[in-house]
């Protein structure tokens, strides 16, 4: 069953409705449905089945019986499979695309810019999983062989945000299925389209029934099934700190491995060396990009006195050339925020900002279509007083304060429990490594503010996160190491 919506797609079966257990779509135990609707617009896109908690039981059970199935086929069987569901989520990237932006809100061009990326996680792993390699170990008793294999955890899950629906899906689920495991999804309730729709192009690729399953629910409810279950071996999460911790602790009853992506509040450092241009555009690619609402956004942006009135200058110009807009629509640059409480959230740090001294640049108001659209804003003179310094906005406000020398911005900008990502642009190489080592984030762009790429580690520090996705460290979340002492080989003759 497919959904009936007035999304327009050249492909209608790739808008699902159900869940996917054990290779078959299915409706909820309890016939609940929830409402998908369009940030944009507010209108019903598509109604979509609900699990209980004997479905998610269900979907593990079907997992555990497909990661037999899966992880007794060779490694290049697995890997045609994979590069299959890759050459099927890139020809149908306009699709997927559509679905994205019409269930999330950001512009079809960042719709369609996602897909590609998450289709190459697809790809990499297809290859990576040939590369899981053990070690031979020099012997320490004569007759006796030491070595390493690797070897695949079992049934996983994933529970995967709402920022990047499609992304988010692919870099969990790629490197859990080259390793040869099987997984569970939930995804958010906000964009279970997304997912849905990247399942069932799964299995047009040949991924065994009950390998790969997503159930929609209550997040409590399905959170709770998989972190107590001593079925599932492994727990990958995208989402907020406070979440992150409620569920590292559930899953220490049955001792699961855990990879955690959690909040973060990124600094970006302007130096007075750096290039005017490429910092604005870092500004722009980091804090606007998805109307500011990704976990590696520029949080706090710190710029040197020499340089600070030229920036904001600049910054103004091109942030107020943006075009705030419904996604689907031609010309937009900035879509809408995903729901109220975000909306809430942004308006609360910008006049709590304002009330302790910051100033209005720019924006700082609901949009002019209503709804969750929202200005793009600048603000200055931000102080750790203030909300923005100390949480994630998450959302289209660039909180600026000015800085004097290096070691004073580097303290600023580590001022936080977090770190996930930081920036800062300079011409000078030496400054290049100091700053680099000196920042406590896990990932730090130099000279850009886009830095995602499947071939590179992606991933936090301090409470950030654990674990690391992306590259060949991704692939190890989904992986046991196991030593074989093998005796007896003495030459008996």
């Amino acid at each position: 069953m497919t959904a009936e919506t007035s999304i327009q797609l050249k492909d209608n079966t790739l808008l699902r409705d159900q869940l996917l257990i054990g290779g078959k779509w299915l409706a909820g135990s309890g016939n609940n449905r929830k409402e998908i609707k369009n940030p944009a617009t507010g209108k019903v896109i598509a109604s979509v089945a609900l699990a209980e908690a004997v479905d998610v039981q269900k979907a593990i059970l079907e997992a555990e019986v497909g990661f037999k199935v899966w992880s007794a086929m060779t490694v290049i069987e697995r890997a045609k499979i994979l590069r299959n569901w890759f050459n099927l989520v890139v020809e149908n990237a306009d699709d997927l695309a559509t679905i994205l932006t019409s269930e999330q809100g950001k512009p079809l061009a960042e719709a369609k810019a996602e897909i590609i990326y998450g289709a190459g996680f697809i790809e990499w792993y297809a290859e990576e999983g040939k590369r899981v390699y053990g070690e031979t170990i020099p012997t320490n008793v004569a007759g006796r062989r030491l070595m390493t294999i690797r070897q695949p955890i079992g049934v996983t899950a994933a529970i995967t945000p709402w920022n990047f629906p499609m992304a988010m899906i692919a870099r969990k689920a790629a490197p859990a299925l080259a390793a040869g495991c099987s997984m569970v999804i939930k995804p958010a309730t906000d964009t279970p389209l997304s997912a849905l729709a990247m399942a069932e192009l799964a299995q047009r690729a040949g991924v065994p029934n009950g390998v790969l399953n997503v159930v929609v629910g209550n997040p409590k409810v399905v959170a709770h099934e998989i972190t107590s279950s001593p079925i599932v071996k492994a727990l990958s999460f995208t989402g907020s700190t406070e979440v992150g911790k409620l569920l590292m602790a559930a899953c220490a009853g049955t001792v699961k491995k855990v990879a955690m992506e959690l909040g973060g509040n990124a600094p970006l450092i302007v130096f007075d060396d750096a290039d005017l241009e490429l910092a604005v555009a870092g500004v722009m690619g980091s804090k606007f990009r998805n109307s500011g609402q990704t976990c590696v956004c520029a949080n706090r942006i710190f710029v040197q006195a020499g340089i600070y009135d030229r920036f904001i200058a600049r910054l103004k110009t091109v942030v107020e050339q943006l075009k705030v807009g419904d996604g689907l629509q031609t010309g937009t640059t900035q879509g809408p925020l995903i729901n109220e409480s975000a909306v809430t959230k942004v308006i609360s740090h910008i006049e709590d900002a304002v009330s302790k001294g910051a100033s209005l640049i720019s924006g700082g108001a609901r949009g002019d279509l209503g709804g969750t659209f929202f200005q793009p804003t600048i603000i200055t003179d931000i102080d750790p007083n203030m909300l923005i310094w100390n949480e994630e906005t998450f959302g289209p406000v660039a909180g600026i304060v000015k800085f004097e020398t290096e070691s004073e911005v580097i303290e600023m900008a580590n001022d936080t429990p977090f770190g996930l990502a930081a920036y800062f642009f300079t011409q000078d190489l030496g400054r290049s490594w100091r700053v680099g080592e000196k920042l406590e984030a896990g990932v730090i762009g130099i000279n850009t503010g886009l830095i995602s790429y499947e071939g590179a580690p992606f991933g936090g520090i301090k409470e950030s996160g654990v674990g690391r996705e992306g590259s060949m460290h991704g692939i190890d979340e989904f992986l046991e190491y196991k030593y074989l002492c093998i005796d007896g080989l003495a030459d008996k003759s």
